[in-house]
């Protein structure tokens, strides 16, 4: 069983919001203990075996929102005594109907803790009389989950979390910290690591989140391989997790939404090729790409499928390492350690490799993911000294022709408009721009502004394409230069350790 005791000192997410109702005695309705029914409903969706203990404060008693969800088959309300044991016992037990059986005292360590507590400065902490009719639960050894939290890798508290169950431990925790990072008081945020102990909230553990000025927005990276659209109870679960808009697109290439909410939503488009037989496709294609595709072969370029392997890895470090620049950009794979490039291609899920050889040595590869009647070129990359081998042609077409046995009708590159000349290369191989519907979908008032004022929108998608064709020559050049520059800092501080 997991066991966990939350101490709940302070009734909301802002410490200055809770600090200064505390000390004026008032209660806020907004934002009340919304940390505690975050982990309320985190430990009702949990399948695991859980016991929670809450232990609240005069200035924290539960209303009737966080009641209900306190059901006691999980959850027992328990004291945190702040200054006067009995009156607080009897107002704890008469506001929640429960029979009370576990103490706790609010410990105030600074003086301006104390002063807010209405202590003695001499009193951190109160007293508790002997006679006290309930039982301490200082009595069950605890782990500080957010004190791990603080000084931990997210791995590491994983473990030690892990360990301290199996020891018959009680995870300690309390609901401020749940998100946020408390330098003064060595608490870090430990979302992520109940979420992963309670083994809940794993469909925002898959998402992509960014951070863009001062609000985040969140996309799910497989939203092209199936069909995504939120519901109520999911972007309740985002706001509360703080992020501000959820984006997704429409996949009216095969599956389109019955029943559109009013919510933003813009164009985007994805590089579409229909399939039916990989014959259709020869015979629509130019020959000029036909002609590409017997010269690779005609170079002593061998296409096949491979499988996931330490070979197959190590062949892929070297295209990544050949070169830091391609399609004159910066390559963001370039200097990537070979264990990392082994993990991804080890653990790459719905993944077909095909790769290029000449020579027994991998010229090239492409990843396709499958998902939901599409599949998707994730990567094609080969060695940029075999350009004239046609090697990315060759791949290309036994994808295509991999896909029509697969009876998979459409095969998805990435947008098209970026890049002028991937575009045409796209185009070579029969792949369309398809033209799609993309959502904003605010979760939070500040989310809500945001989208009404456009802020969630790529500035480059903004502009016209004709527009941005102008800049992308000036965007190569800034993308270069930042590097250089960061290679010239690199090699300056290596010089300077030495």
């Amino acid at each position: 069983m997991i066991k966990i005791r939350i101490d709940v000192d302070y009734p909301y997410p802002s410490r200055a919001q809770s600090i200064l109702c505390t000390a004026l005695k008032i209660k806020l309705n907004k934002d009340y203990l919304k940390n505690s029914k975050i982990l309320a409903r985190m430990i009702n969706e949990s399948k695991e075996e859980v016991r929670a203990y809450w232990f609240f404060t005069p200035q924290t008693i539960p209303d009737r929102e966080l009641l209900r969800m306190l059901n006691p088959s999980k959850h027992e309300v328990a004291l945190h005594v702040a200054n006067k044991p009995y009156e607080e016992l009897e107002a704890l037990e008469e506001a929640t109907g429960r029979k009370v059986h576990y103490w706790t005292v609010h410990g105030t360590a600074r003086l301006f803790a104390r002063l807010i507590w209405r202590r003695k400065i001499w009193e951190g902490r109160a007293t508790i009389p002997k006679d006290f009719p309930l039982q301490s639960f200082y009595d069950y050894p605890t782990i500080g989950l957010d004190r791990v939290a603080y000084s931990k890798t997210l791995q590491q508290a994983i473990e030690l979390a892990k360990e301290a169950i199996k020891k018959g431990q009680v995870l300690h925790i309390h609901p401020e910290w749940l998100f946020q990072r408390g330098t003064l008081n060595h608490r870090g945020p430990y979302y992520r690591i109940l979420r992963i102990i309670l083994q809940v909230d794993l469909e925002i553990e898959a998402l992509v989140i960014r951070k863009k000025c001062l609000f985040k927005i969140a996309n799910n990276p497989n939203e092209y391989e199936k069909d995504v659209f939120p519901n109520d109870q999911f972007l309740k679960k985002l706001a509360d997790y703080g992020i501000d808009v959820f984006t997704f697109v429409e996949r009216s290439w095969c599956c389109k939404l019955q029943n559109q909410p009013k919510w933003l939503r813009t164009q985007d488009n994805v590089a579409l090729l229909p399939i039916k037989t990989y014959k259709d496709w020869w015979e629509a294609i130019g020959k000029k790409t036909r002609n590409m595709v017997r010269k690779a072969g005609k170079n002593g370029i061998t296409i096949r499928t491979v499988e996931p392997s330490e070979n197959l890895a190590e062949g892929i470090w070297r295209i990544y390492n050949e070169t830091p620049i391609r399609q004159e950009r910066p390559f963001t794979h370039y200097g990537m350690p070979q264990s990392i490039v082994n993990s991804l291609v080890m653990n790459a899920s719905n993944s077909t490799f095909i790769g290029a050889f000449f020579g027994g040595e991998l010229a090239g590869f492409i990843q396709l993911v499958e998902g939901d009647k599409i599949a998707l070129v994730a990567q094609i990359l080969s060695l940029q000294r075999l350009w004239d081998k046609a090697v990315n042609n060759a791949l290309l077409a036994k994808s295509v022709e991999l896909a029509a046995e697969k009876k998979i009708p459409w095969l998805m590159y990435g947008r098209m408009g970026n890049h002028p000349s991937l575009d045409n290369f796209k185009t070579n191989h029969g792949f369309i721009r398809f033209t799609l519907k993309r959502f904003y979908v605010p979760t939070t008032r500040k989310g809500t502004i945001i989208a009404e004022l456009g802020l969630q929108k790529e500035a480059k998608d903004a502009l016209p394409q004709p527009i941005r064709n102008q800049f992308i020559p000036i965007f190569n050049w800034i993308s270069r230069t930042k590097l250089k520059t960061r290679r010239k800092i690199r090699a300056r501080t290596q010089k300077a350790a030495i």
